[in-house]
């Protein structure tokens, strides 16, 4: 009789047990959880995915304890090219994007402003001023079909050629790959030929001669090997020869359908702060490929202030040109520029 009440007991408390775990499964169920497929255009190795996505999404996986997934589509895996993952995101096909805002030229007028010859001087300091310059112009108008997530530009652009280049003469019949409208517009009028392709183009560009240079900043060389493609590596000290936005984004409608606290999540992990990161990050890593090209052997040119000058003034009109095509439109580009100007003085 005993062993009896001791099985009946035990059959109880499995019983007991198994009801507990039943009742919790639907409860479980009522809490949201959320696909969300993040789409760029980068090698999922390269440093931005590596030291800025992939952190940032699992930052945003665990603070929403799991409830959140992101899945992560490097290198265009969702398909089209990168110019159209403005749209991907507007379209839904991708919920979020990482992408320049110049591969689509003219849709994002304002941001151009940070990519103006002689602007930036440090990526952290200049990504601040462009959330900032966004938030006060940018969110209802040139951004206004989607949620910015992160704005950000990167480290000081580099020259990168088969040719040494050291005055603006030298790049007289230069076919060079540049990221943006502004930059191709300053390169024609430095006497180059620009071609404008996305990044993941370069290395095949430059290893036919489809181009015989290229301006991208040092963290994305090492990626594209673009250190093994060409020697030569031009460097300006103090404020850099140009640099390039970038937008980080959610589609609206996907950011919306979301409860109250996931919301919170997304915003706690975006904005201001995050935009300093990620540009603070892109410079940082410009030391690694840097490094490995000098220790190839490869030919670094560091132009003096006097050098730079020269430029500099040479890409003036670029300046004015913009400045007064914006003011033309009715976008203040004097103001925009004054406004900059401000903003990275703060």
């Amino acid at each position: 009789m005993i062993n009896f009440d001791k099985r009946l007991v035990k059959w109880a408390c499995a019983a007991a047990c198994s009801a507990m775990t039943l009742t919790a499964i639907p409860s479980a169920s009522f809490a949201q959880e959320v696909t969300l497929r993040l789409h760029q255009f980068l090698p999922a190795q390269a440093n931005v995915p590596k030291n800025v996505l992939d952190p940032w999404a699992d930052k945003v996986e665990a603070d929403s304890g799991g409830r959140i997934k992101i899945e992560r589509y490097p290198a265009m895996q969702l398909g089209g090219k990168p110019p159209e993952l403005i749209d991907q995101l507007v379209d839904g096909v991708a919920d979020i994007v990482w992408t320049v805002s110049g591969y689509t030229p003219g849709r994002f007028p304002r941001a151009e402003v940070f990519e103006l010859p002689f602007t930036m001087a440090d990526a952290e300091a200049s990504s601040r001023a462009y959330w900032k310059l966004a938030e006060e112009t940018m969110m209802d108008t040139d951004f206004a079909d989607f949620k910015p997530l992160g704005l950000w530009v990167h480290g000081p652009g580099v020259i990168h050629s088969s040719k040494p280049i050291e005055s603006q003469s030298d790049l007289n019949g230069v076919k060079l790959r540049a990221p943006t409208r502004v930059t191709n517009v300053l390169f024609s009028n430095l006497g180059a030929t620009p071609i404008g392709m996305p990044v993941p183009a370069i290395p095949e560009a430059l290893s036919k001669g489809v181009v015989d240079a290229t301006v991208i900043p040092w963290e994305v060389v090492g990626a594209l090997k673009v250190n093994e493609l060409v020697k030569n590596h031009t460097e300006f000290p103090d404020k850099a020869l140009y640099t390039t936005t970038f937008i980080f984004a959610m589609n609206k409608d996907k950011y919306d359908s979301l409860p109250d606290d996931l919301k919170a999540v997304i915003d706690a992990n975006s904005g201001l702060e995050f935009s300093a990161f990620a540009g603070k990050q892109m410079q940082a890593d410009d030391a690694g490929p840097r490094a490995a090209a000098v220790e190839m052997g490869n030919n670094i040119i560091e132009l003096s202030s006097e050098q730079a000058a020269e430029w500099q003034a040479a890409a003036q009109g670029t300046v004015d040109a913009w400045t007064a095509e914006m003011d033309e439109k009715g976008l203040d580009g004097t103001g925009l520029r004054k406004r900059v100007d401000e903003l990275l003085a703060e």
